[in-house]
């Protein structure tokens, strides 16, 4: 049974007039809120430097909405707007006035919460005006410590554009929050299919022997998506696909896969188990890594026109441990193919056919390849499939979008989904291997709609 809170909450959304708040996040709120997953007394509001005003925030929340059902009438009462300069500390403040101004007219200190829904070229400002403001400070008079009001921060991915980077805005935070505070989203932690994985590895004995080199061949974790960058291209441009879902994404799934058993299921446990298991990743040296591009990118809105970055890429990595030495870890991702399809493999050694297969999305579900002798005289073997979907599940057992067990969690103060500072610095590490690998060659070209294979 998921608990309700009851402390008033105040969440503040720094972007809230962009895409993020749009297509995500406005449709996981009114979920929560319809469901009772939200405090009775909760405020979204959006700060942004549009002019829109209270009333016009909850018509494009609720413009936002009907695009997956109505939007509820209760639900857009507890919608506010403070309009503001993100580069601004003035407007920070004018920003924790309202918040206290809020406070005071419900007699009670809420709870804050600071999503930055905005690039991360932003993140540093944003931080800095949080703090000169003094809004990392809750309100707490008369009240026990165990009882006092909190205030986190939600980041977005891609934390930071490189190794010192990130460290550097971690520093930041680390100035000004404490580690409990700061939650780091990589939403792709929080779909059903990926927390699964723990779930199936570790609660099937059947499964651990078959756990390592000794029995598979080679895992691997691929993100291809039919969609060109489309209006992205500002946003994408100069990160490229290796920073935007290789590096979070996609070493994510490799660390659930590949990971030790942690010591119990709390979080310190399971993200110190994820960083463990990071640390050892190498490229393999024998594999250069491949980046392309598909063809008509560079006249993308917001491209360069002579830009280099690589909308596909496929690269090798191993493990210098006892468990995986040997075994490859494929990845491979790329945008503007002929399909979209997001999944880990695990192949067995032996007979082709023998393999597991965490699907991500589209249908999030567990496929277990085999082999089976046809009925009669034939002794040929066929390949055959046991899966599980969580599409075919009762309705009592619902499928929750990530971003709304992103915001549960986080209002809850569980970190189990969120990155930690270790797993970031060993992110950036491999992901900075990788660039440095394939300067050797050159980027080479795709057609859009291009199969994954074809690429070369």
């Amino acid at each position: 049974m998921l608990a309700v809170m009851d402390t008033p909450l105040s969440i503040v959304i720094f972007g809230a007039t962009g895409d993020l708040y749009e297509t995500k996040l406005a449709h996981a709120f009114q979920a929560l809120f319809s469901q009772g997953l939200l405090p009775s007394d909760v405020r979204i509001v959006g700060f942004g430097r549009r002019p829109l005003g209270d009333d016009g925030f909850r018509a494009f929340t609720a413009s936002a909405l009907i695009r997956k059902g109505p939007s509820s009438a209760g639900f857009l009462a507890r919608c506010s707007y403070v309009q503001g300069d993100l580069a601004s500390q003035d407007d920070f403040k004018r920003l924790g006035e309202y918040l206290s101004d809020g406070d005071a007219s419900a007699g009670s200190c809420s709870n804050k919460l600071f999503y930055l829904a905005v690039p991360p070229p932003f993140y540093a400002g944003i931080f800095k005006n949080i703090a000169g403001a003094g809004l990392t400070v809750p309100c707490a008079p008369g009240k026990s410590e165990g009882d006092a009001p909190w205030t986190r921060v939600l980041v977005e991915k891609p934390f930071g554009k490189n190794g010192a980077e990130a460290e550097r805005l971690d520093r930041m935070l680390g100035e000004l929050f404490d580690e409990s505070q700061v939650f780091r989203i990589d939403h792709y932690l929080a779909k059903e299919a990926m927390q699964n994985i723990l779930a199936f590895r570790f609660a099937n004995p059947m499964f651990s022997p078959l756990w390592n080199k000794n029995h598979i061949e080679r895992v691997r974790i691929v993100v291809h998506e039919e969609r060109s960058v489309g209006t992205r291209g500002a946003f994408y441009d100069g990160v490229g696909a290796l920073r935007d879902v290789g590096q979070n994404h996609m070493l994510q799934m490799l660390a659930l896969v590949a990971m030790e058993e942690p010591r119990g299921m709390g979080a310190d446990a399971v993200r110190s188990a994820r960083a463990a298991v990071l640390g050892e990743v190498g490229i393999d040296t024998d594999v250069i890594p491949f980046r392309a591009q598909y063809a008509g990118y560079r006249a993308e809105p917001g491209v360069a026109s002579d830009s280099e970055t690589e909308t596909f890429f496929r690269a090798t990595v191993r493990m210098d441990n006892d468990r995986w030495r040997g075994v490859p870890f494929e990845l491979e991702s790329g945008k503007a193919l002929n399909a979209s399809c997001v999944e880990i493999e695990v192949r067995f050694k032996g007979r082709p056919g023998n393999a597991l297969t965490f699907a991500i999305q589209p249908r999030e579900g567990i496929r277990l390849g085999f082999n089976f002798k046809r009925p009669g005289f034939d002794t040929a073997l066929e390949e055959r499939d046991l899966s599980f979907a969580y599409a075919d599940e009762p309705a009592g057992a619902p499928v929750r979008d990530a971003y709304e067990r992103v915001l549960y969690d986080c209002i809850r103060g569980d970190q189990s989904l969120f990155i930690s500072t270790p797993e970031i610095v060993e992110e950036w590490r491999i992901t900075a291997d990788i660039i440095s690998a394939w300067q050797a060659a050159p980027l080479a070209s795709y057609p859009l709609g291009s199969a994954p294979e074809s690429v070369q």
